[in-house]
């Protein structure tokens, strides 16, 4: 059975980067206690491409603002469902759920669930 991914993209004001991976480390340690697979999370460094569409005007990242890249990998659909189900009610994320203790605005995240095609 094919691997489940659950991507996000989130723009983020350089500013706050330095408080950012204390949340994300939080995070993956939820997801993964709750059975999460992988998770990963990744700071834009090289975004001025040349061709296609950069991800800072995808995520309509503004001047001062760069963009984080994350994914978490599940068995399936199924199991991200489920291990998702118990991480949202993990109380150790209840802060991260209140936009006023979120060194970014929720609201411009993007997320999206995807079946993985090609694993080498």
């Amino acid at each position: 059975m094919p691997k489940y991914v659950d991507g996000f993209i989130i723009p983020i004001a350089k500013k706050n980067l330095a408080a950012y991976p204390r949340l994300a480390r939080l995070a993956a340690k939820v997801w993964k206690e709750h059975g999460a697979l992988e998770y990963r999370e990744c700071v834009g460094e090289d975004l001025q491409t040349k061709f296609g569409t950069p991800f800072t005007r995808l995520a309509r990242a503004r001047k001062n603002e760069t963009v984080i890249f994350s994914w978490i990998t599940f068995k399936s659909r199924a199991h991200r469902d489920k291990v998702n189900a118990k991480a949202m009610k993990d109380p150790r994320l209840a802060p991260m759920m209140d936009p006023k203790n979120v060194p970014f605005d929720n609201r411009r995240m993007s997320y999206g669930g995807f079946k993985m095609i090609v694993e080498k």
